[in-house]
């Protein structure tokens, strides 16, 4: 039987990638993302457009939100509405519908602050310490409540997604991989800051790897990371993108924001356990490829809007 998938925020670095790849598995997408055209816009906090969205769902994977530490810091009550509401307009619209959709949440590793230890597991206590994360930490709230009622749900948790032109040009992964294609320098806020940074074929593969899963009508798994494992620090990011890049690109280093979390590292054993999954593609590629792509589109790269 063929699954027709929901993807909210389907136009963002993971859900067109997801969107894409579903539909390589021969799912029909649904599409609902503010900046769509035609019947897929739509905002996730208008509660009888996501019902609307979902009436032919199977499944729903819940990418919409704002989806960065420094908005949510700049606009706190946009990102509670979004990714708490929003949410919730998501698992009522589920719960309601008489397809019974299965629902999956991303969520992210803000959830988790400073960790205490690395690698970060999915058990470790969740602890955000910015406005971001605390509204993705509600949100596996309202998650696990929706479970306890009967509803097919579950948590992935994500880290530091990369590999496209279209992204964020302010995200640390684009920014450095087009100031090395152009020889420009390399900003770094928070030179031994350290981060799990994952492909987004990874992850788009990851999930799909979870709805073929649900679609069996397996219970949902417990909170679960699509990240590499690997830790890299900002320094030794931008060092690689120089090596890879054009020739006279420098570093400079400014001082980090006081919002943003400092490490992480995940660990992705359970995805593996539970999936047969594992990141496939290193950093160094994913990295190299985009720098790539930048110098190969770089009127399309320089166009691409964005907040810090």
């Amino acid at each position: 039987m063929i699954q027709r998938i929901l993807v909210t925020g389907s136009s963002g670095l993971i859900g067109a990638a997801l969107s894409t790849r579903l539909a390589a598995t021969g799912a029909e997408v649904l599409e609902l993302d503010l900046r769509a055209e035609g019947d897929a816009r739509g905002d996730v906090r208008d509660g009888a457009r996501v019902r609307e969205a979902s009436l032919k769902a199977d499944g729903i994977v819940h990418l919409a939100a704002v989806s960065r530490v420094v908005w949510g810091e700049r606009a706190p009550d946009l990102c509670w509405s979004t990714n708490v509401g929003g949410l919730r307009n998501v698992l009522d619209s589920a719960a309601k519908s008489e397809r019974a959709p299965w629902v999956v949440f991303a969520s992210s590793r803000e959830v988790y602050g400073e960790a205490l230890s690395l690698p970060v597991k999915e058990d470790a206590p969740l602890q955000p310490v910015n406005v971001y994360g605390r509204s993705k930490a509600e949100g596996e709230m309202l998650v696990a409540e929706a479970r306890r009622a009967g509803l097919r749900a579950c948590t992935i948790r994500l880290s530091n997604v990369f590999g496209s032109t279209a992204d964020h040009p302010d995200r640390v992964v684009p920014a450095f991989a087009r100031a090395a294609a152009f020889g420009t320098a390399l900003l770094v806020e928070g030179l031994e800051h350290t981060f799990d940074f994952t492909h987004v074929d990874d992850v788009t593969r990851g999930i799909v790897a979870l709805t073929a899963l649900l679609a069996t009508g397996e219970t949902p798994p417990p909170p679960i990371h699509f990240v590499s494992g690997r830790a890299t620090t900002l320094a030794q990011l931008a060092n690689l993108a120089a090596s890879l890049g054009q020739a006279g690109s420098r570093i400079e280093q400014a001082a980090p924001r006081n919002f943003d979390v400092a490490r992480f590292v995940g660990d992705p054993s359970r995805a593996n356990e539970l999936l047969g999954w594992g990141p496939e593609v290193d950093l160094e590629d994913g990295l190299s490829r985009l720098i790539q792509a930048f110098r190969a589109a770089p009127r399309a790269s320089e166009a691409q809007g964005g907040m810090r």
